[in-house]
């Protein structure tokens, strides 16, 4: 691995150990083995460095949420058995990704204190939100209309706020990927008069 390389695997321990506010670019240094000068270099700031290791860690959080639980072949993309099971992997990898969703509710109540971190990670929220709609509709990521992202993936992304804000508080009364489903199945029928 090089500069870049270690400096970013560095910064993402420093975050899941001490979150944003506490990770100095000294800490990111002793812990990637390099020096002070390859972050402005490589990264340009300790924030962006900083972004970036939070975005991967993010991605590799939400590399499961499309998988189907062992034995089971994934349901029709964009049904509603696709939604709950979608959730069900969000639920069940929550446990093992506490530390990221603890780091994305520090920049959430934080802002104020992680100004440069909060502007960069506004701009990564798109992709955010092209992720999550690709693992719910089936649609590549790459070919994803921009309507789809911009609402269908808001909406997503919304209910995954929700959710982790429920999971973090209180993670045996946080709503149920079936409880979830079945809300937005109510709500559905409300909404079209059945």
């Amino acid at each position: 691995m090089g500069h870049r390389e270690d400096l970013l695997e560095g910064a993402k321990r420093c975050l899941l150990e001490k979150g944003f506010v506490r990770t100095t670019a000294r800490d990111i240094v002793k812990e990637s083995g390099t020096n002070l000068a390859s972050i402005g270099y490589h990264y340009g700031s300790k924030d962006a460095l900083l972004v970036e290791a939070f975005v991967a860690l993010v991605e590799r959080a939400g590399d499961s949420f499309g998988d189907a639980p062992a034995g089971q072949s994934a349901t029709k993309d964009g049904s509603i058995e696709r939604f709950e099971e979608v959730w069900a992997n969000i639920l069940r990898a929550f446990p093992e990704s506490r530390a990221i969703w603890m780091l994305s509710f520090e920049v959430i109540t934080q802002g104020e204190r992680l100004a440069g971190v909060r502007e960069l990670l506004v701009k990564a929220q798109r992709e955010g939100r092209s992720g999550i709609a690709a693992v719910f509709t089936g649609i590549e990521e790459s070919v994803l209309p921009e309507d789809v992202v911009e609402t269908e993936g808001r909406f997503y992304t919304t209910l995954l706020n929700g959710l982790m804000v429920q999971w973090l508080f209180d993670p045996d009364s946080a709503t149920t990927a079936e409880q979830l489903t079945e809300g937005m199945r109510r709500a559905m029928g409300r909404m079209s008069g059945a």
